[in-house]
Formats: structure tokens, C-alpha cells, sequence
């Protein structure tokens, strides 16, 4: 097993990798999704949709439907490359949310860093980059048939799940905007016309604790009702050194969740079925400390501003103990409403027209430690009114979908209205003026960063009294932001011969964004207020000359001295702005696909499509040496923080195959992705800028085997290899060596983009002693090498790893109870999810610089329990 440090020996794991490489390939050359449902079809009816499957209906592989171009079709026969997972994997894999998703998914990547409630996900090395609100995902997240406007809001407890899809590629022609890398689409239970309880108690290590249960009932031959509800709680995997506090919680990272869904399903007639939905989610949880990855000289000087050791005394990312005096709590609440209706017209030889209208409404609040350490630097109370983010969004989608003898037929509309609310706040404590003297005069000198008096040096070139300079309330903006979205769309496939498919879609969409922007320092800035004041340049220099910097310096150190001490939540050159920013996109999107079927097992296909992801607003204090945002490092703001829209032309050459009288499927997908103004959002250590890079291209395959090898035994897996790169010319003065900060990106390989990917499950069941049954199941996913973060750093740069989960259970085979042992992270594999500058830390993007130090959010640990579940 591979060891997974912060930064690679790639010499040191290559045969390591291959060995591993080689196995998950072998695995995949065995492999099913959906069979735990067909070997269990003989045991007990399946519930779809309110809907009863027959005993004795014949259930293979091939028999496999998704709704991947929202109709239901065979898996086998939609030219799209899709990972199709059903309920049971997903329950013997311990998949709960879309981040638990990625062990069975290859190519698929899912991270989240200050807040679960910022999680990132990644198709093909294609994600969203960086930590705003403002970006839209790349990767869509679409929960029974209603998008969510971030990752971050799609996750959660999912609940009873049906099945999820994952769609690789864009899929904008029938998803919509901002799926220009892929799709996750779930599908969750709907009430059937049984009375039916199930209950499921889980214990497990780190305290955890979780109840869930739901009831089904028919109300009538014509309705149904179905309720879920959950709680989970479990202690954090992170021990925290809290210093002088005011933080009182000594771990990090646990969780404290409940959930409550409610479902109605009417069906008046034979033609016409309506299902409301509701649910509501809350989190009130403590997320998420940094770890030491790299310590740098920085380290001594935060340590000698706490009560104790600032920071790690030595990097020991993986011994998970962190420092953080301020507290990191988060509580996040998700709730909303849905109908869907699907009525069988007399129109068009019975053509269904589907509504779906959906409200949703969810807020975050989080608490952060910016400095990651125990000294009182710079933080943000969880407060409400310091630190929300949230979102209200309103969605209609019409569809009428029909078929004649050779076309199959869509035609929809969709609109959506979100409103976006985000408060950013920065106080700034007691030890940040300190600290930053003695930074700077450690850049400028080590020597003058060792003298007594280096403290008093930002108090004396601002002329300003010892600990008055900085502290107090440093930042407080308001953000309001309204999108509107509308769009028509069609999907049509005509079956040109019984062997040719040929499928065109199209999608116009109009986007309109309207962002009101307020800034204010509520501490006035005295610091920078001085500096750039009269007077303010010469004291800065004899402050300096006093410490012997060099006349001759001085004109290169003064701007950098002003620069630190201006950076943007200490910059009164903010203060009082009130900004208005408005954009109009008019954009096509579209597909193009043939699908040849060579005989009863082959099917061969090709397409080109053309994605789009809207632009938007950078929502942080954007701030440069000229005003505009593509500007180099100054203090001047920026008012203009918009960015183009995100464009992808993909083309693709699939087969899919089937075998085994349809009891193993073996599918593969040539593509090759090239991406115009990529939308990149990278954290320059103290603030996220946005980016737009001309070209990135992701070009590999994508290889899937669907495996039912006998009743009891079924293996699932895949391998993904992926190249992902940006351009070799990328224009802009971050993008310079060695000075900018992004110099190392033109040409490289995109962040969170391994060339390997490999995902596999294998379970097995056992009947015994009559009526009893065994189940195993054992799950791994493998990535080599990638780099987490979005400038490249090689202190970023994560090894090849692999993520083992197990589950061992024994019950009825009538699943009337069923107790399981289970693991997650088996071999306790240590890896980091995204590593980072340290805020104020990180002063060179020079590599192996001895000042700068870094910090990472780590994957979880091994987790171990016990599940009891009940069906009646």
C-alpha cells in the first residue's frame, strides 16, 4: 500500500503504481452495477415509481434503464458514457452523499475545503476551481429532476436512493448550463402501494451514532405517502490546540446532522401521475481546520505570538492534530419544495408532458480561523450577519417527450431565479500587527526579523500607537446577486435504419446577472489609512533606515512594506464602495450523436457536442497595481470583478457491448475535451482571484465492465485515463516566472487531475441454513499522482493512492433484518484533499522558499461500525 505524503517521491511508489495500475485493470476485466438488484429479484418485488416488478419478469444487465436523456432507455443503448449505480451498491459501499460518490466512480474526484459546504465536484479532471460563490460548477447536481446551483448545495444526506448516474461529458443540451464537464444525477425512492417500515441504527468509532427510518402507506388505490427521517452524529477527526482561546471545542470535524424528506404520490387516472416532495436539512457542525503540510520560518514567529506552540512543531499532516484558537463551527439548513407531474396527453400518439417545479432555500453560516493557527491573527465570527451564504432559487422545467415509428422526440423549456446573498468578513486580532512586523523584516533581513523591537515596526511607520494599528473589525461586505436563467431545448433521435441511430440536440439559453456589491471597514483601517496618508511613505522609511535597510532599498522595500500592510480586509481604499455589475449571455449549446448497432452485442458510437458554463462575478475584494482585475499585485480596487463564460467543444467514439445472454456489459469512450475561457478561481494566499485561461484540453478513455458472473457474485469497476492540461500560452502578469503567482500552470497538468483513475466492487452472496444470507462486499479507489492546488505548488502535489472500503453482513434473505460490519478507509490510507498557502504565510511563489508554509485539508480516516437494518 502506497504512503501517501504532501509532497511526492515518484521514483520511490512507480512500482507501486504499476502493481496497482495492473490489478485494477485485471478487476475490471471481471465487472456489474446493477445486479445486486437482479439476484435479488427472486427474493423480493422491486418498488419503482409506485409500481410493483413482477416476480417472474426476467432482470439482466442489459435489461438496465436510465433516464440519461430524461426518458427511460437501456443503459446499452444511450451514446453517452455513463456510470450507472444502483440501490444496493450504493448501501454496501456506504455511499451517503455526492463526496462518498467518488470510491465508485472512476475519474471522478470530490474535495471540500474551508466548509463541507464547499465541496468541488470533478469529471475528468474538469471541476470548478477555488472556494466563491460567485463560480458556478462545472459538474452538475441534479436530485429528482431539480439542478442545484452549487456541489456545495447538493450535499448532504441523500437519503433512500434508487439509483444515481453519473454522466460524463457535457451535457448542457438536456441538463442545462454549467454541466460543461458532466452530471450527477439522483434518483430517489417514490412512495409504492405497500405499507412498508424500514429502520437502519449504526454505530461506529469516533462516537458515531446514526438513526434513520422511513414509512411507507397507501392511502388508496390512487395515492401513497412516504416519509424519511435520519440523524447522525459523530465526534471530529481532528484534535485542536485551541491556545487562549476563545475556541473551546479540542476537535474538528465531526458531525451533528439531521434530515427529514416527505413524498406524496397521487395517480387520479392511468395518464397521469404527480409526486410532491419536501425535505429539510440541517448541519450544526465544527469544519474545517487546516494541518501543517510544510512548515516554514513563519512558524517561529506564530509561535511567539500564542500562549503555547502556534502552529505544528514539526509537519505532521497526518498525526491530525491542529491549532486554531477561534471556532470553525458551521450550521448549514437546506430545505425545499418540488412537483413533478407526468401526464400521458391525447396529443401527439400520446405524448407525456412532465412539469417539475421546484423551491429551494439554503443558508451557511460559517465560522473560520483564516490563520490556521492559535495566535489571535485573523478570523470570522459564524455569525448570521458576518458570515452567510445563501442561496433562494426557483425552478420550472416543461417537457413534452414523444416517439413515432423512427423518432423519438423532446421538446422543453426551462427557467430558473436564484437569488444569492453572501456576507465576507474579516476581523482582524491582537497578534496581527506583530506578526506582520516581524514577517516583513524577515523577508527583508532575517537578522532584523530576530530584534527586540521588530514588533514595534508597523506601529511606528504608520505613526500609530502599539496595538492600535490593525485590530478590530476589519472587513464587512455584502453581496447580493440575482440570476436569471431561461431556455429552450430539444432532443430528437430518429432511427434512420434498424441498426443507425442518429440524435441532434439543441439548447438556447439567456442568462441575466445583476450583482449589488457594499464594502465597508468598520475598524476605519487606521494601519493602511496612515501609510497612504501624508506623511505616511516617510515613515515608512525611517522606520526602516532606523533598522538598517540600505538607502538604496528603499524604493523596492516601502511598496512591499504598504502592500502588506494594505492587503484587502485592512484596506481603506474599499471602505464606503458600493458597486453595481450587470451581464447579458446569449448561448447556444448542442449535441450531435450516430449510433450504430453492428449486431445483438456491438454498439458503436460518435458525437460532438458544444457545452457552456455561464460567467459571472468574483465575490471577494478583488484589488491590483492598475484597477483592472487582470492586473498584478497592487492595493487599488477593482470594480469591474466580472468574468466571461466557460465553453467546451468535446467529441467523443464509444462502444458498448454486451454478453453473457446480457449478464456483462463492456463499455468504453474514447474523448477528447478542449475548454475555452476556463473559468480558474485560484487563492494567492490572501485572496481568490479569478482567472480565465484561453485552452485547457482533457483528452483519454473512459472503460466500464458490468459483470453478474454468477447468482451470488457480481463485480463493478472501471478505469479512467485522463490527460488534462492547460495551454502553452496563457497571457497575464500571474502567469511570468518566477515572480507570477501561476507561472508554473502553462502547459502543466490541471490541478486534481491524475492521468489514472480505477474504481472496483465485488459482492457476494451466500444463502445458508435455509433462510439466511451472507453478504460481502469489498470496494477500492485508485488515483495516481495529482496535484491539489490551483497554482501548481509542488508542496501541493499529492502520491498515488488507493481507498479500500469493506462490509460484512448476516440476515433474512427475505432482508427482514440484516446486521453489518463495515469499514471505510480500511487501511486508514493517509492523503490530503486540497493543500494551500498558509494565509499570510506564503510570500514566494519560488519553490522550496524557507519562509513560505502550507497547510492542507485531509481525507478522512479509517471509520469502523456496526449497522442493524429492519424491513417490514
Amino acid at each position: 500500500m502506497v504512503s501517501c505524503k504532501p509532497v511526492i517521491s515518484v521514483g520511490t511508489t512507480k512500482n507501486v503504481t504499476r502493481k496497482l495500475l495492473a490489478l485494477a485493470i485485471a478487476t475490471t476485466l471481471a465487472t456489474p452495477v446493477w445486479s445486486v438488484q437482479a439476484q435479488e429479484a427472486a427474493a423480493a418485488p422491486v418498488l419503482q415509481s409506485g409500481q410493483l416488478k413482477k416476480d417472474d419478469e426476467p432482470t439482466t444487465l442489459a435489461a438496465m434503464t436510465v433516464t440519461a436523456q430524461k426518458r427511460e432507455e437501456a443503459l446499452q443503448d444511450v451514446p453517452i458514457s455513463i456510470t450507472a449505480l444502483p440501490e444496493q451498491l450504493l448501501q454496501d459501499t456506504g455511499v451517503r452523499d455526492v463526496k462518498d460518490l467518488q470510491v465508485l466512480v472512476p475519474g471522478l474526484t470530490v474535495t471540500s475545503t474551508q466548509s463541507e459546504a464547499q465541496t468541488t465536484a470533478r469529471i475528468r479532471g474538469i471541476g470548478t476551481v477555488g472556494d466563491n460563490a460567485g463560480l458556478e460548477s462545472s459538474v452538475g447536481v441534479v436530485i429528482d429532476g431539480v439542478y442545484r446551483p452549487r456541489n456545495g448545495v447538493g450535499f448532504g444526506d441523500l437519503g433512500e436512493i434508487e439509483r444515481i448516474e453519473v454522466l460524463k461529458g457535457p451535457q448542457g443540451t438536456v441538463f442545462g448550463k454549467n454541466t460543461s464537464a458532466g452530471v450527477i444525477n439522483v434518483i430517489t425512492k417514490r412512495p409504492h402501494y405497500l405499507t412498508q417500515v424500514e429502520g437502519e441504527l449504526t454505530v461506529g468509532n469516533y462516537n458515531a451514532v446514526g438513526l434513520a427510518g422511513s414509512l411507507n402507506v397507501p392511502l388508496n388505490d390512487m395515492s401513497a405517502f412516504r416519509v424519511y427521517a435520519a440523524k447522525r452524529k459523530r465526534d471530529g477527526f481532528t484534535d485542536v490546540h485551541t491556545g487562549a482561546g476563545p475556541r473551546v471545542e479540542t476537535d474538528d470535524g465531526d458531525q451533528n446532522f439531521h434530515t427529514l424528506r416527505g413524498q406524496l404520490l397521487l395517480e387520479p387516472t392511468d395518464n397521469l401521475d404527480i409526486n410532491f416532495i419536501a425535505d429539510f436539512t440541517s448541519r450544526e457542525e465544527n469544519c474545517c481546520v487546516g494541518v501543517t503540510t510544510v512548515r516554514g520560518a513563519t512558524g517561529d514567529i506564530v509561535n511567539a505570538l500564542s500562549p503555547d506552540e502556534g502552529v505544528a512543531p514539526v509537519a505532521d499532516p497526518f498525526a491530525r492534530v491542529a491549532w486554531s484558537n477561534r471556532s470553525t463551527k458551521q450550521d448549514i439548513k437546506d430545505k425545499g419544495f418540488a412537483a413533478e407531474v407526468n401526464w400521458i396527453t391525447p396529443w401527439f400518439s400520446g405524448a407525456t408532458l412532465t412539469s417539475i417545479t421546484a423551491w429551494r432555500e439554503w443558508d451557511s453560516i460559517n465560522g473560520l480561523d483564516f490563520d490556521f493557527s492559535s495566535a489571535d491573527i485573523l478570523y470570522r465570527n459564524g455569525e448570521e450577519d458576518e458570515s452567510l451564504t445563501g442561496f433562494e432559487t426557483f425552478t420550472q422545467e416543461f417537457r413534452l417527450t414523444g416517439a413515432s415509428d423512427s423518432i423519438d422526440w423532446m421538446v422543453g423549456l426551462f427557467y430558473s431565479d436564484e437569488d444569492l446573498d453572501r456576507n465576507e468578513t474579516y476581523r482582524i486580532g491582537n497578534a496581527y500587527e506583530p506578526y506582520l512586523s516581524v514577517a516583513l523584516l524577515s523577508m527583508i533581513n532575517p537578522a532584523l526579523g530576530r530584534s527586540p523591537t521588530a514588533p514595534l515596526f508597523l506601529s511606528q511607520a504608520s505613526g500609530r500607537p502599539f496595538g492600535t494599528v490593525f485590530a478590530g473589525f476589519g472587513a464587512d461586505d455584502h453581496y447580493k446577486q440575482n440570476a436569471k436563467s431561461a431556455a429552450i431545448f430539444t432532443n430528437n433521435t430518429w432511427h434512420a435504419t434498424d441498426a443507425l441511430d442518429l440524435t441532434l440536440g439543441l439548447r438556447y439559453t439567456r442568462e441575466d446577472k445583476e450583482l449589488d456589491s457594499a464594502y465597508s471597514n468598520p475598524n476605519g483601517s487606521p494601519g493602511c489609512s496612515a501609510m497612504l496618508g501624508p506623511g505616511g511613505q516617510q515613515r515608512v522609511a525611517a522606520a526602516l533606515l532606523a533598522r538598517g535597510v540600505p538607502q538604496a532599498a528603499l524604493p523596492t522595500v516601502i511598496p512591499q512594506v504598504i502592500g502588506f500592510s494594505c492587503l484587502p480586509w485592512a484596506n481603506p481604499l474599499h471602505n464606503g464602495r458600493v458597486t453595481h455589475q450587470e451581464s447579458e449571455e446569449k448561448e447556444w449549446s448542442g449535441t450531435l450523436k450516430a449510433a450504430y448497432r453492428w449486431n445483438e452485442h456491438w454498439m458503436g458510437y460518435a458525437s460532438a457536442a458544444r457545452g457552456y458554463k455561464a460567467g459571472g462575478f468574483n465575490l471577494d475584494r478583488v484589488q491590483s497595481n492598475t484597477g483592472l482585475s487582470s492586473g498584478g499585485s497592487g492595493i487599488v480596487p477593482v470594480n469591474d470583478t466580472s468574468f466571461p463564460g466557460e465553453f467546451v467543444d468535446s467529441y467523443e467514439l464509444g462502444a458498448k457491448t454486451t454478453w453473457d445472454e446480457g449478464n456483462l456489459l463492456l463499455n468504453a469512450t474514447l474523448f477528447h475535451q478542449t475548454y475555452e475561457d476556463f473559468q480558474l478561481n485560484s487563492f494567492l494566499g490572501t485572496s481568490f482571484v479569478v482567472r480565465s485561461i484561453p485552452e485547457v484540453v482533457s483528452k483519454g478513455i473512459d472503460t466500464e465492465v458490468l459483470w453478474q458472473a454468477t447468482r451470488g457474485l457480481m463485480v463493478q469497476g472501471g478505469v479512467t485515463y485522463a490527460d488534462t492540461r492547460y495551454g502553452d500560452s496563457i497571457p497575464g502578469g500571474d502567469f511570468v516566472a518566477p515572480t507570477g503567482a501561476l507561472y508554473k500552470l502553462p502547459g502543466s497538468r490541471v490541478s486534481f487531475a491524475p492521468y489514472w483513475s480505477s474504481s472496483a466492487s465485488v459482492t457476494y452472496d451466500y444463502p445458508f441454513a435455509g433462510d439466511l444470507l451472507a453478504r460481502f462486499n469489498l470496494g477500492a479507489k485508485y488515483m495516481s499522482e495529482y496535484n491539489t492546488g490551483s497554482d501548481l505548488d509542488v508542496e501541493k502535489v499529492q502520491e498515488g493512492f488507493t481507498v479500500v472500503n469493506a462490509r460484512i453482513g448476516i440476515g433474512k434473505q427475505n432482508r427482514n433484518w440484516m446486521v453489518e460490519l463495515w469499514a471505510l478507509n480500511l487501511t486508514d490510507e493517509d492523503y490530503v484533499q486540497v493543500g494551500f498557502d498558509a494565509p499570510l504565510q506564503n510570500v514566494s511563489p519560488a519553490p522550496n522558499n524557507p519562509f513560505n508554509s502550507f497547510n492542507g485539508f485531509l481525507g478522512a480516516p479509517r471509520t469502523y461500525g456496526m449497522t442493524l437494518r429492519i424491513l417490514y
